[in-house]
């Protein structure tokens, strides 16, 4: 192959000729220097040494420069400040490369200042198989009448479901307000204790104390996002983008009563009539209190009619409706076959 390439290679150039045979461009390069490599017989010659450049500082000096870095004048300065001081002085010692590199060969050109470590955050991973086992909640902000000026749209959503349980308008953001609207949508559900985990970002309100306090007293995990990762809270980000990029979202609310007139209409339709991909084109309000099996159950009676009917159009096959969801998950772990690919491709590339 190699050898046709080489007959090819002044006629079309290497180039072409690599294409032509499907070969990379630099395997020509890298064969002839492997044969080059293997014909070297014995050992190879040691490198020359380095000769020292005439103008460096001989042994003398750069110990004369050394303890003055490292003296109690200046060992918590820089070198560059004191080049200037002993420039100021009328002394000359060396440059400032020039000492970056002997304190580097002693160790002393690192970081002295203490640098801000922040903690490892766990990745949360999170499973819902049946409704009111993890919700998501998190507040976003509606555009007020006035520039500079918002509301804040409080909104508490069942993962597996879809569906809004519980939401609250108000003027601002607050933990109190929060701590109210997590208490009535509990109390509303009659949710059971120790079996709800309730996810959020890492938001003031949702790491407040009063917050934490009712979470504890009602037997309620929490959870919380990393921080400047808005993917491990998926949930509550699309509903909020379901929300603001519907055709009669406006650009701004006259007053607070307006908002909390559309925010009224679109969870009622959002939880009876929006048919949300993530559950079969179920409705959350079907999921969540368990009616979507007997509506997949008419979906198919209607699909086997039309099959019945006009078999052909269906090329012989007996159509199915969507799938109900079984589990909805928060940062779900690898699967055994995404970690067996990853470690085989590690493996590889050592």
């Amino acid at each position: 192959m190699i050898a046709a390439v080489l007959e090819l290679s002044p006629v079309l150039g290497a180039g072409a000729a690599c294409r032509a045979l499907g070969l990379p461009r630099g395997v020509p390069a890298r064969q002839r220097a492997q044969a080059r490599r293997a014909a070297m017989v014995g050992p190879r010659p040691p490198r020359a040494v380095r000769v020292r450049p005439p103008l460096a500082l001989d042994a003398q000096e750069s110990t004369l420069l050394l303890d003055t870095l490292n003296s109690e004048r200046f060992a918590d300065t820089a070198p560059a400040a004191v080049h200037a001081t002993l420039l100021d002085e009328g002394r000359y010692l060396g440059s400032v490369r020039t000492m970056y590199r002997l304190l580097n060969t002693q160790g002393g050109s690192c970081e002295r200042r203490r640098q801000l470590t922040h903690p490892a955050y766990v990745k949360p991973e999170l499973l819902a198989s049946a409704p009111n086992q993890i919700w998501s909640w998190d507040i976003t902000k509606l555009k007020g009448p006035a520039k500079w000026t918002c509301f804040h749209l409080y909104v508490i959503l069942d993962i597996f479901s879809r569906h809004v349980v519980g939401w609250m308008l108000a003027e601002r953001e607050s933990a109190d307000l929060a701590e109210q609207l997590i208490a009535d949508t509990v109390s509303r559900h009659d949710v059971q204790r120790g079996m709800l985990t309730l996810h959020a970002d890492r938001g003031a309100a949702m790491r407040s104390k009063p917050v934490a306090a009712l979470l504890v007293e009602l037997d309620i995990a929490k959870s919380h996002s990393r921080p400047h990762v808005s993917d491990d809270n998926p949930y509550s980000e699309s509903q909020f983008k379901t929300m603001k990029y519907r055709p009669d979202f406006p650009a701004r609310f006259g007053c607070i009563e307006d908002a909390r007139l559309h925010c009224q209409a679109f969870f009622s339709w959002y939880n009876t009539e929006h048919r949300h991909s993530g559950i079969g084109y179920m409705t959350p309000q079907a999921v969540h209190y368990g009616q979507a099996p007997a509506l997949r159950d008419a979906r198919q009676v209607a699909l086997d009619a039309a099959f019945l009917a006009t078999p052909k159009r269906f090329k012989g096959r007996r159509p199915k409706p969507h799938a109900l969801p079984t589990a909805a998950w928060i940062n779900p772990p690898p699967s055994e076959a995404n970690v067996q690919r990853t470690t085989q491709h590690c493996a590889v590339n050592l």
